[in-house]
């Protein structure tokens, strides 16, 4: 297993470790932070669940999962989480997704972590297509991907069930030669 690195300006990620699950729960655990997700906020058991799960499919050959901890360049705390899961029918292509704390929301934060996702998943693991599918209410998400480079292709009705009920999904993408003509 050779373990995640990816630095940018601002932000950087790495695989999660045991270490991170009280920093991933105030993400996941947060009723603001998890308000537009299929879920409802996980409490600590459940956060260190899904870390074991990261650190397990981190060892899986080839690595389809990729759990990540959004680091602060500058102090090296914890502030967010992303997922970028490549398709086993479709290895060009992945989806990402992404949540931070909301002590980091209005600062362009979402957006540089997009553009480090995106970083990632073109340069470091040579992927074609990147795509991620929000909330038709998250309007922070949609200005992050808009403003990372990705595309709007549209909604795909009633495509999960949340604990509310179904809702649709918008989704968004990038294309690597699109992405390599912007960076």
């Amino acid at each position: 297993m050779r373990g995640v690195l990816c630095k940018g300006e601002r932000l950087g990620l790495r695989d999660v470790t045991e270490a991170d699950v009280a920093a991933l729960h105030a993400v996941y655990g947060d009723p603001a932070a998890t308000q537009h997700t299929p879920f409802r906020p996980r409490d600590l058991p459940e956060v260190s669940g899904l870390v074991r799960q990261a650190m397990e499919a981190a060892c899986a050959e080839p690595r389809r999962l990729y759990l990540l901890a959004v680091v602060d360049a500058e102090h090296h705390d914890v502030i967010g989480v992303a997922r970028l899961r490549i398709e086993a029918e479709h290895p060009h292509s992945a989806e990402i997704g992404f949540g931070l704390h909301p002590g980091q929301w209005g600062r362009g934060t979402g957006t540089d972590l997009v553009r480090l996702l995106l970083k990632f998943g073109f340069r470091q693991l040579g992927l074609h297509r990147i795509w991620g599918a929000r909330s038709p209410a998250n309007l922070p998400a949609q200005l992050a991907m808009l403003t990372a480079g990705m595309v709007e292709e549209g909604r795909i009705r009633h495509h999960v069930r949340t604990p509310h009920g179904w809702r649709d999904s918008i989704v968004h993408s990038a294309l690597d030669d699109e992405w390599a003509e912007r960076s």
